[in-house]
């Protein structure tokens, strides 16, 4: 075994390491999966076991390396992945009992691309069943808790995400993404979560086939890490065209030079935002001022429309449906969810839904033209800090509360935006962070704008 521990490294730095022979991927991936033994059974984050496939990926790893074969720039790293996406030999849950035995025979087109640059994959990830909540706990897997504390979410759908990876238990977690699944994850554990361009990253399960129009139009993978930088690698490693993928687009992972000026928004929509996310936007701003950007209050287009359409858009397609699979489950979280919206669902008709796609280009195209002037915008991650664990069980009153909180989460998606949650430390075993957005195809400007912030925060710890 390694007398360094991996996570005292860079995910880039670790898979230089191991290209280079100082270090190799089997003592790396058993120290990882000893780590995994230690700390999971404490917060079940990780809820199907890979560890017998990993150590044989790795002992493959050093025997090419070994032979002097090329390998990727993703060596040895381990990386989880989160139960909704398909991996060659085992099920994709989505955190139900009802695909309990849908088992994939091939890889998702994102986890083929992380595989083709010698990433290593040490446990599939727990999501809330269907992956509706911002909370994490299914009949399948069990409840996932935030390894700062027990009392918080660890944030949904990628809670199992999150909290692995803040807890050391892999490099770079793989999540998704449709209305905050990366970024929440990563704001309540304290690390950094980056959803990416729509179209960015290639998804498709060969276990489920073709997704409702809200899903293909805004559900993204993207990457969660303790490191920005390592958010840059995942983001490298997933990417790229694939033909299974209807929105795969292969566009350059940089664009050009920017203007550095921020649009810095601390109540967007008119939310109502906890005081101490407020004081991290303001020492976010000084952070950015500090390194030369230029920070504004400008007005930002219109952004409390776009949750409406996101929210008819993605659970009023199909409502019935959704909430009938919903009750065979019998999963209390996306019940209530579900029945939460059936009024609205119930309004949706084809005129409604083709006036949701007209207003949803207006606001686009704003949002596209204000971007061009504020190539960065600061904004919370939630108008709250991260939520008691279950709190969506306490009835619609409080739903509405938590869904009002996260409009920064929500809005994004429908606009077809990039966005990159920051952590801006932990206080009193409660994490909180800010959100940046970019223009579309513009990650790097979230990675960029995201490191700035990331040498003024601090880099997040892991816990346990």
């Amino acid at each position: 075994m390694t007398s360094i521990d991996p996570n005292s490294l860079s995910a880039r730095e670790l898979a230089r390491r191991i290209k280079s022979g100082e270090l190799s991927a089997t003592s790396v991936i058993r120290a990882t999966l000893d780590r995994v033994a230690r700390i999971n059974p404490g917060i079940n984050a990780i809820v199907q076991d890979c560890a017998a496939d990993a150590m044989k990926d790795a002992e493959h790893l050093d025997a090419r390396i070994a032979a002097g074969d090329p390998v990727g720039p993703l060596a040895g790293v381990p990386v989880t992945i989160k139960v909704i996406s398909d991996q060659a030999g085992y099920a994709t849950t989505n955190g139900t009992m009802l695909a309990a035995d849908l088992i994939a025979t091939q890889d998702s087109p994102f986890l083929r691309n992380l595989r083709s640059k010698d990433a290593i994959v040490i446990g599939r990830t727990n999501t809330p069943a269907f992956s509706y909540r911002w909370f994490t706990s299914n009949k399948m897997h069990g409840t996932t808790l935030n390894p700062h504390n027990p009392s918080l979410t660890p944030g949904g759908s990628s809670g199992g995400a999150g909290a692995a990876t803040s807890a050391g238990l892999g490099h770079i977690g793989h999540g998704t993404d449709i209305a905050g699944s990366v970024r929440y994850p990563a704001y309540a554990c304290g690390i950094q979560g980056l959803r990416p361009t729509h179209g960015r990253i290639p998804m498709f399960n060969q276990t489920g086939g073709d997704r409702p129009i809200g899903a293909q139009l805004m559900a993204v993978s993207g990457p969660l890490a303790r490191r920005v930088d390592d958010l840059r690698l995942g983001l490298e490693g997933m990417a790229g065209y694939a033909p299974e993928d209807a929105w795969s687009v292969p566009m350059p992972l940089r664009g050009p030079d920017f203007a550095k000026r921020v649009a810095l928004v601390t109540h967007p929509g008119g939310i109502n935002t906890d005081p101490r996310i407020v004081a991290d936007l303001e020492r976010a701003a000084e952070i950015f001022r500090a390194a030369g950007w230029i920070v504004d209050t400008p007005d930002i287009p219109e952004i409390r429309e776009a949750v409406q359409l996101q929210i008819d858009l993605w659970l009023s397609d199909d409502h019935a449906t959704k909430l009938a699979a919903a009750r065979e489950e019998d999963d209390p979280g996306a019940i209530a969810l579900l029945e939460h919206y059936a009024d609205r669902a119930a309004n949706i008709d084809t005129a409604a839904f083709s006036q949701l796609f007209l207003r949803r280009s207006a606001l686009i195209r704003a949002w596209r033209a204000f971007l061009e002037n504020y190539p960065v915008v600061l904004m919370p991650v939630s108008a709250e800090l991260p939520f008691r664990k279950d709190e969506d069980l306490e009835g619609s009153e409080t739903l509405t509360r938590l869904w009002e909180s996260q409009l920064p989460q929500i809005a994004i998606p429908l606009l077809g935006l990039p966005a990159i949650s920051i952590c801006s430390g932990v206080e009193n075993t409660i994490p909180s962070g800010v959100q940046l957005v970019s223009a579309p195809w513009r990650e790097d400007i979230c990675l960029t704008a995201g490191e700035v912030l990331e040498q003024g925060f601090g880099l997040p710890q892991v816990t346990l």
